[in-house]
């Protein structure tokens, strides 16, 4: 069976994302808050991945997913993870930069970036984590003005691009609401739909049969949920789920593992951690990993040999 890396070779990168999610198999798409996380990502064998931002309000700001993160840098930082990797990039725009008008732009941005599917959510700016208390939302009909403007920018520029779109309405107005609003949102053109912080398999299986479209259910970091239930995966396909997002995990591991790894180090009686290879990979597989060995066949094959035995003073690799 070809990898999802050789598929996106043949394929456009939005339409191999449509075919998961429509293929309604429940299709695992985690989330990523940089370049790196997102090859880590790839190289373990996921189809796609998300944007997740709360890991980009953490990575980038050191603070919650309450709103903070500016438009500017969330385009910049979605540029480079669609550079980064060959599988499928869905972009979290959060409420889309303001209105309609504004949501239709970034729409426009994301698919000049080659980006294969976006989130946007009902809430009201500033948003927050969607399993956060104190969320409100917009009326129904703002977001499905939202989700009607990106929708004739997507079928403009690239008919095969993914719209999600999330109602954060379930904890204040609960599951009819959510699922009414859902079926708005793909009336309006969305792909895809969302309820945010259902709670159980009982409320998931309801929103799948009343649901005209495909749904993504969100397990959050991939050990507890959070506040939806830990459904296993395979249940989650044969119900119909379209996709299904792990959008904190990249980063709370990466507190934890910089937590842990940073604690023994300070408390060694010698500073370090001699021997103790579990905690990092070795420097040469650390740098083929991010493609230095690549750079350096660059520099063999275009710069000048007088340049090449100055740099190099006889080595042949980068690790000598």
């Amino acid at each position: 069976m070809a990898s999802a890396a050789t598929v996106t070779t043949t394929k456009k990168r939005t339409t191999v994302l449509r075919e998961a999610i429509m293929a309604r198999r429940a299709v695992v798409v985690p989330g990523c808050h940089d370049a790196m996380s997102a090859m880590v990502i790839e190289q373990t064998g996921f189809e796609a991945t998300q944007i997740s931002g709360f890991g980009l309000a953490a990575s980038i700001l050191g603070k919650p997913d309450v709103g903070l993160v500016q438009m500017k840098d969330v385009l910049d930082m979605t540029w480079n993870i669609v550079q980064a990797v060959k599988i499928p990039v869905m972009a979290d725009v959060d409420t889309g930069g303001g209105n309609a008008v504004n949501a239709a732009w970034i729409t426009q941005r994301l698919l000049a970036m080659g980006v294969a599917g976006m989130n946007i959510e009902d809430q009201v700016f500033p948003k927050r984590c969607g399993h956060m208390a104190g969320k409100e939302v917009i009326s129904a009909e703002e977001m499905a003005g939202k989700v009607r403007a990106c929708a004739a920018v997507r079928d403009a520029a690239d008919p095969d691009f993914i719209i999600n779109a999330r109602t954060d309405c379930y904890a204040s107005m609960g599951l009819e609401e959510a699922v009414r609003r859902c079926n708005l949102y793909l009336e309006s053109g969305a792909d895809l739909v969302f309820i945010d912080g259902i709670r159980t398999l009982a409320d998931i299986k309801t929103a799948v049969a009343a649901i005209k479209g495909p749904l993504s259910v969100n397990l959050m970091d991939g050990v507890t949920g959070v506040k939806t239930e830990l459904v296993p995966i395979p249940t989650l396909a044969s119900i119909g789920i379209g996709r299904v997002s792990i959008p904190v995990a990249s980063i709370m591991v990466t507190q934890r593992a910089l937590t842990n790894f940073f604690t023994e180090l300070r408390q060694s009686p010698t500073g370090t951690l001699p021997g103790q290879t579990q905690w990092v990979p070795t420097f040469q597989q650390f740098t083929n990993f991010v493609g230095a060995a690549e750079y350096k066949v660059m520099e063999d094959t275009y710069l000048p040999q007088q340049t090449l035995t100055h740099k190099y003073h006889g080595a042949t690799s980068l690790h000598e």
